[in-house]
């Protein structure tokens, strides 16, 4: 692509550049000028304008944006995303519905590299996003771009961008209580856990509250329907062996971490039981604000696996916005 001042008698096709007010109307930028485009312009005593001209075997802004889109989402429906139509050499990629952003970032960060003014800006890996959340968008930064050079991008970030939906059909929740402990406690946990999990359009579909209590923890697991088991507990979770792991050991779970490096969210520990997911929600889950235990909570309606060294490696960007309520804050006032 050529670009810059160029006589008018030469501009016939070129992509104005910069956009020109004048007394029959203001030219755009980005518009193919035309002949009458031509005569306004030199009857306001312009002899020149600056323009783009598109070389052989380039595409304007749009072509080049459309075609790299349809590289990166070829199969829209499997995807979970939406391609726009182009425009101003940009196409937005949405989300068809809840879940979480998955992506192959070397080969986004290849197309990046392609050529400056090829771009893809996307959400972080395991964003959680909603129906017609904004997850990518591709911007062609110059009016014109090599084709061979958006083949090139296309090639190598081909499907890079997908949405993994929820796969988890309903949840269960157990809340413990501890001798003299408000009932308002549980009546917020268990609103803000419901909430948590319809963001996600998973129905709780049964709640179980019973004290404190090993035994009747591991009972109240057993019973407990639902494809994923949270346990939110009266007193907090100190220690791999404290009350709540040891029932899901002796409801016949394992648990397989406690402890995670995000704050708020240190407290949460990971488990299994029969078959399914338990997640020992840390106190902070109590509030609407985001904690650790939201991405692991995520991952997993999303039928991600959430291993030991994937909650270590959540530390690099863990430390999230303080919760005013908590009983004892990061930094005391």
């Amino acid at each position: 692509m050529k670009f810059g001042p160029v006589p008018l008698d030469t501009a016939l096709g070129a992509i104005l550049a910069h956009s020109h007010p004048g007394a029959e109307g203001r030219l755009r930028k980005g518009r193919v000028l035309e002949a009458a485009d031509l005569a306004a312009l030199a009857a306001e005593g312009c002899s020149s304008v600056v323009v783009a001209q598109l070389e052989p075997g380039d595409l304007d802004e749009n072509a080049a944006a459309a075609r790299l889109a349809a590289a990166l989402v070829p199969d829209p429906v499997a995807q979970g995303l939406n391609r726009s139509d182009a425009f101003t050499g940009r196409v937005n990629l949405n989300a068809t519905g809840a879940g979480i952003v998955d992506l192959d970032a070397a080969a986004i960060h290849d197309l990046n590299r392609v050529d400056p003014a090829i771009t893809l800006a996307t959400l972080p890996r395991f964003c959680r996003v909603e129906a017609g959340t904004l997850v990518g968008t591709v911007k062609i930064i110059s009016y014109g771009v090599a084709g061979a050079a958006v083949e090139r991008a296309s090639a190598l970030a081909r499907a890079a961008l997908t949405v993994r939906p929820v796969v988890l059909r309903h949840a269960g929740l157990i809340l413990t209580a501890v001798p003299g402990q408000d009932p308002k406690l549980n009546a917020k946990g268990r609103r803000v856990i419901e909430a948590r999990l319809s963001a996600l359009g998973i129905p709780l579909q049964a709640v179980r509250e019973v004290p404190h209590d090993e035994a009747a923890l591991a009972g109240a697991l057993r019973d407990l329907p639902g494809e994923i088991a949270l346990i939110l507990t009266g007193s907090a979770t100190s220690d791999l062996y404290d009350t709540a792991p040891q029932a899901v050991r002796a409801a016949g779970g394992t648990v397989a971490r406690f402890g995670m490096p995000v704050d708020p969210g240190n407290l949460l520990f990971l488990g299994e039981q029969a078959g399914r997911p338990v997640l020992g929600l840390p106190g902070c889950a109590r509030s609407p604000a985001l904690n650790g235990a939201d991405w692991v909570l995520e991952r997993l309606a999303c039928g991600v696996a959430v291993t030991g060294d994937d909650i270590a490696a959540m530390g690099v960007g863990g430390l999230l916005k303080e919760i005013p309520s908590r009983p004892q804050l990061r930094e005391p006032r």
